[in-house]
Formats: C-alpha cells, structure tokens, sequence
C-alpha cells in the first residue's frame, strides 16, 4: 500500500512511495501532527541518485518490524535535498558537529515543537553490521531518551542550537582591512589539498580547490603543475566515461580508477569549464582536456538535454543488468569483462586498447573493467574504433547516428522499454536552476576556448528556457518537473545563473547586452530578498521564505558545487567592472569583511570566498573590439571580464581598466597582455 509519497513530483520520494513506513513530505501538514501528538521527528535526506540512499531504501525502510516501530513512535519526513538544499545544509552541519563526519542519507531525529535536531547519523542497518548499531534499536533509544530523559534533551538542544547560531560568521569589525596577505596565504594553504596524496583515500573533482590553484599559477609555477596534474586525471582516469563521455562523481579509490558511478550535472558543468582553462592556460596542448570536454558535450546532448533545452539533473549510479532483475547493480552500464573484449574487438584493436588503457584479464572491479586512461597514451584510430565498438555495444547504435537516447525516468520503465542495448541508469529529468547554472557556464568557457558552437547553442536554448520560464509573477524559481515550476529560488541558483548570465554576456559574439541586462535584473531580485543590508552577505533563502527554518544560513563553505556567498562576490566584482557601478563593488567588500575571520581562521573550507577576494584586489575589465577580445578568450585569463567598445582611440586595440581607473590604451595585443598582467 502507498504512503503520501506517492503523487509527489520528486524522483527521490517517490522510490519511497511503496515503503512501509507512512512517510511525509516536509511541510506543514507532517510537522503540526509531530508536534500535536508529541512524538520526535525522524527526518530522511537524501537524492536520486545516492547509491546508499538506495541501498537504505531496500532494507530498513522496507522491514515492516521496523517501520511498525517508526509508524507508532515518531513522524517520518522524507526530503530530497536537491529540493530542499537550505534544510540539507543546516541539518548537515547539524550531524557534522554531532558527529565529526556527513553524508547521505541524512538521517537525523528532530524535536517537533522548534526542529532542533539532538541525534543522527547516515547509513543504518537493519541488524548491527560494519560497526553501526542496527536500526530498530537507534529508534528504540531514541524514544526513550525524547520522552524519559527531557532534562538531558533539553541540555543537548541547547548546545546545539547556539553551535548552528554560532557558526563561525562574526560580524565585521569598522576597522577590519581585507589584505593581499589574506589572500596568498589561502592560496597557498587550499593549494597544499590539491597537491595532497592519501594513498587510501577516495578522489573527488574538487573543482573549487582547483579553480584559485590554478588562478594563482599565472604567478606560482608549482600551483600550475597542481592544476594540471588535477585535469590529467580527470580527463584520463575512470572518472570519465571514455566511451559514452561524461563525468562521474567520484572515484571510490586515490589511483582515480574505480568512480561511484552516478552521474551529476553540477559535475560535468564545472569539470568542463576547468578543463577550458586548463587547456587555455597551457602553450603545450593536452588533447585529453579538448577529448574529454567534446565527449562530455556529447553525452550532455544525448542523454541530458530536454526537448526545451534544459538540462537534466542526474543518473543512477545502479542499473538493471536484466528485466529480471530485483535489484540494480552498481555500474553494470559502464564496465566490461576481458572475455567479452576480445569477442567484441579486434585483435589490432584489443591490443592497442590494451596498450591505451589499464585493462586486464582479472578486471579492476568486480571481476570486470573500468577503462581508465594511462596519460602518455594517446588515442590512435584502433583505439577509437574499439571505443566505438563499445558505444555500440551499450547503447545498441553507433554515436554518429544516436542523436537523443531517451531516458528511463524510474526502475519501471527501465525494465519495461526494450532497450536496443544495455538497460541504463535511471535518470532524473527534473530541472535544477543552479545546476543548469553550472554547466551554462561550463558551455560558455568552453565555446570561448574551442570555439565550437554547439557549446554556445546549448548554452544560450537552456538560459532561454530559465530567463521564459522560470520566472512567474516577478520571482525565480529554483525546480521545473515537465513544465511545473516549483520551490522560490535560493541563494546558490540566482548566484550560479548570475555567473551564467555574466559568463554568456562575455562569450556570446552577438547577445552580450541582453545578458548583461538579464544579469543586472536577477542582480536586484537577489540583493532584495537575500542580501543582507545591515552586515552584508546572502541569506540561502528569501526574507518571505523562512517559516519552517529553524535558523536562516549563509552559506560559505564549498562542497560538490560552489560556496554562493563565493560566486556571489565575484558576480558583484564583476558587474561593478562591466557596468562602472561602485555598488556592486562596496556590496562585495561588506561581504567580503563579513567573511574574512572564517578566511583568516579556515581557508581550506572556503576556495570560493578567495577565488572572489581574487577578483576584488585583480578583477580588470577590457574595452575591446569583438576580434581582440575573441583572441583574447582564448587565453587563460581568469580575473578579467570583455566590454565591446565601438570608440577606441585612434591606433588603440583596447583599454584596460582595474577598480577606478585605466592603463594607457594599448596599441597592440602585446601591449594589452602585459596590462593584463599587472
């Protein structure tokens, strides 16, 4: 029998909507009953694609003994955090400083009368396994300790809610000074993560870290061999898809062989716009970096493209290996068995390939292959015929002929559609404004660095599509489900799509004012209701959006995707320089200020606070013409925004401008580069 999870237009609550337990969607309705009937809120918080949320789903939210105990002793709320990312982010720092780690699923118990939460944790097992204690009996402790222990309860509220109200943001001193020695001195601390190599440790992109390393290379050698090295291994390693392109989240290993599997869009938007620079930051070429961003772009439009021209937010990590199967496997899309190898290709083919790639006959991964790239290898027309070989293979159609594979949108139709080739992934189609932001951006950096214009049209259908249809009566909205909007926009989606906006008004050869004037008018929604007038900074959500918050947050730190007070600066920095206005400028040094003891005292938890603070002490604009600043996109020049001005002086190719006040005009492109570099 279904639960209320069943007509919601979520991915991730409705793979809930079959379980025993009665779960709740987040809102008033699940939080008045929790609070009439006295009884703790169990709060659930995961996505689509989170493979352990999966594994959690199909055990203990599907045993009728514990969901019995559940039902009759607590209120339980699901909530997909790509929803709902404010209440996974307060909730996250929540279980962070109860228990020194975080991850998904969020599983955290909650007070009903004021969403303090007083215990949590992630994945837990049914029965007591991998050192966790089972399910049933966390519940059964934890309803002992609500209603017997109220004292202690109340202590341990206490505690946590001034830590959540106290999280590290002090209010600027009148005197403070934002200092180039702030900002070397973070460098120099975030680039020591990048270069770091725990040898049993999983690899994350961390595009962010890498983004102010590569930054200060144009004057710290080391820092841009850090850099590349990062974008060597992304573009070789099993974190990309060699054969059907794109990124997967992270690798489960240091060597960057094994990835989890699943595919998420802020990735791919990101990677790629690292991978531009990069490639635009080298004299030497990697063709890795071009390869792995035109398969990316390939794999975007293929699988991830609406026919609106949104992107989609995700794939499954799992897929059905059968139409038999009761449950997916991890993977079973994207590897390949030795045996199968050498039916399937060549033997020139299965050589080279073998050459190309660390394949073996024992596998890298349950038996099987991962292709991952050795880096001095390059891919000669053998290897490219195998790789298409495999394409064929998975998808059941050569890639020249596969325009749109459509996606199966949930576990039914991936095993009810008669698939020419494997069953894929599960993918979810709703649209997610910040990271459709994302990977706008991604597209235009590299449309300005390749110049090829698939990237720009791309870019341009999805950011018509938001600037058409995801604003009603004046506001942003952060969720479109096939045409229903949904959910006011937060801080990181007008942040990102600002980025965006800005991004295309830069790239774009023909529309840069009709960006620059959308940006100008997201700019003043956002200052209106998240800025914060009296200390600087932007609230995760709207002045008129925080009744079931327990506090309103502003978000610093980086994770998978960007800090949004981190964009936002740089956003402000820009605008300033492209439209003279000094407000933007003074809106992003009170942010700035706001920020600088969290920089001075934790620097490696905020790579996008410096990569803005970047852009307020070097941030230039050029006054150019449309064939200077095409030559000049092509190089990496990453603090620097490209204003087409159609009245230079006489004999002049540009002017460059920092904060207030310009360089003589430079006569020559040499000229205007060593502007630049000042």
């Amino acid at each position: 029998m279904a639960n209320n999870l069943l007509n919601t237009q979520s991915l991730y609550l409705r793979k809930h909507a079959n379980n025993p337990i009665n779960w709740y969607s987040w809102g008033e309705e699940a939080l008045n009953k929790a609070k009439t009937h006295d009884k703790p809120i169990f709060l659930s918080i995961g996505y689509s694609s989170c493979h352990w949320c999966t594994v959690m789903e199909g055990e203990a939210f599907s045993d009728s003994t514990i969901a019995d105990y559940l039902n009759e002793h607590f209120i339980a709320i699901k909530v997909d955090r790509e929803e709902r990312p404010d209440l996974d982010s307060i909730y996250m720092i929540a279980l962070q400083m109860m228990t020194g780690q975080g991850g998904w699923p969020l599983n955290i118990f909650l007070s009903p009368d004021d969403l303090i939460p007083f215990y949590g944790g992630t994945y837990f097992p049914i029965q007591p396994s991998y050192g966790r204690v089972g399910f049933k009996q966390i519940l059964e402790s934890i309803n002992d300790f609500y209603h017997q222990k109220k004292d202690n309860l109340e202590a341990l509220k206490t505690e946590i809610f001034k830590n959540l109200q106290n999280n590290g943001v002090t209010s600027p001193s009148d005197d403070s000074e934002l200092t180039l020695t702030l900002l070397n001195q973070g460098i120099e601390n975030i680039s020591k993560i990048i270069a770091r190599n725990d040898y049993n440790s999983p690899r994350f992109p961390m595009i962010p870290y890498a983004n102010i390393t590569l930054q200060s290379s144009i004057i710290d050698v080391q820092n841009h061999s850090l850099a590349t090295q990062r974008g060597i291994d992304l573009a070789n390693g099993g974190i990309y898809d060699h054969v059907g392109g794109g990124f997967h989240r992270y690798t489960v290993d240091a060597t960057w062989t094994v990835p989890h599997f699943e595919k998420m869009l802020y990735d791919n938007g990101l990677i790629i716009e690292f991978l531009a620079n990069l490639w635009s930051s080298n004299e030497e070429k990697n063709p890795q970096f071009k390869i792995a961003c035109e398969g990316t772009l390939n794999w975007l439009k293929r699988e991830m493209t609406s026919n609106q021209g949104y992107f989609y937010a995700s794939q499954d990590a799992d897929n059905f290996t059968n139409i038999n199967d009761i449950e997916p496997e991890e993977g079973d899309f994207y590897i390949w068995h030795y045996l199968d190898l050498k039916t399937i290709l060549s033997s020139e083919e299965l050589i080279d390939i073998i050459d190309t790639f660390m394949i073996t006959e024992i596998g890298n991964f349950e038996g099987k292959n991962v292709l991952q790239k050795h880096p001095d290898k390059s891919i000669n027309d053998n290897v490219k015929n195998a790789l298409e070989k495999l394409f064929t293979i998975r998808y059941g159609e050569k890639s020249s002929s596969l325009n749109q594979f459509n996606p199966a949108k949930n576990n039914e139709e991936a095993k009810s559609i008669n698939w020419a080739g494997r069953i894929p992934p599960v993918t979810d189609t709703k649209m997610i404004l910040a990271w459709n932001s994302l990977m706008i951006s991604g597209l235009a950096r590299c449309y300005g660095v390749f110049g090829n214009e698939e990237y720009l049209n791309l870019a341009e259908k999805a950011t018509n599509f938001i600037l058409n249809h995801q604003w009603k009566n004046n506001r942003l909205y952060r969720l479109n489900y096939d045409g229903d909007i949904s959910i006011l926009a937060q801080a990181e989606d007008y942040s990102f799509f600002l980025k965006a906006l800005l991004d295309l008004a830069e790239n774009s050869p023909s529309h840069s004012e009709f960006y620059l004037n959308n940006a100008i008018k997201v700019q003043q929604e956002f200052d209106l209701y998240c800025y914060d007038n009296d200390k600087g900074g932007y609230y995760n959500n709207a002045q008129d959006n925080i009744a079931d918050l327990l506090i309103r947050e502003k978000s610093y730190l980086d994770n998978a995707t960007p800090s949004p007070n981190g964009i936002a600066i740089a956003n402000l920095v820009r605008l300033s320089l492209l439209t003279d206005n000094l407000e933007y400028l003074e809106k992003a040094e009170k942010t700035l200020k706001l920020f600088q003891e969290i920089m001075e005292k934790s620097s490696v938890s905020c790579p996008s606070l410096f990569s803005a603070l970047n852009w307020y002490f070097h941030g230039k604009s050029v006054k150019t013409t449309p064939e200077i600043k095409q030559q000049l996109q092509q190089k990496y020049l990453p603090v620097t925004t490209y204003k087409i001005t159609p009245h230079l002086p006489v004999n002049s190719v540009g002017i460059v401008c920092d904060k207030m006040s310009c360089f003589e005009p430079a006569t020559d492109i040499t000229q205007l580069l060593n502007q630049l570099s000042k």
